[in-house]
């Protein structure tokens, strides 16, 4: 079952593939047409996604499955408590990676996004 990309989703997407490579670029394009598959269970946000190209070409990240984009969350006390991996595979957004270092502090897709809006 599919559902429409969440607004703190495609925030946290967008916050991550940051930059102006090219593979950032193309992949940006991508988050209006992507939908997710799946979540994992556990609450930390992880999603897996489904993806209607509508003409929207691939980006340039190979056609294996690669880290596209990887960003450590820093805490207002600049802990680092995780960080968010983004995956691509066949140079589509395939899946968001919300990864907990810290038993001490919550970290899931809220948190994820009001951290990395705080960091440069």
């Amino acid at each position: 079952m599919t559902e429409s990309l969440p607004d703190d989703m495609a925030d946290v997407l967008a916050l991550v593939l940051d930059t102006d490579d090219p593979a950032h670029v193309a992949l940006r394009a991508q988050i209006p047409h992507v939908r997710v598959e799946s979540r994992c269970g556990c609450g930390c946000g992880t999603a897996y996604f489904a993806f209607d190209a509508c003409g929207i070409g691939p980006a340039p990240t190979g056609l294996r499955t690669v880290v596209a984009a990887e960003r450590q969350l820093r805490t207002e006390s600049g802990d680092c408590p995780g960080e968010i991996l983004v995956f691509a595979e066949g140079g589509y957004l395939a899946w968001l990676e919300v990864c907990s270092w810290s038993s001490e502090t919550e970290v899931n897709l809220t948190a994820a996004r009001r951290w990395l809006q705080l960091s440069p």
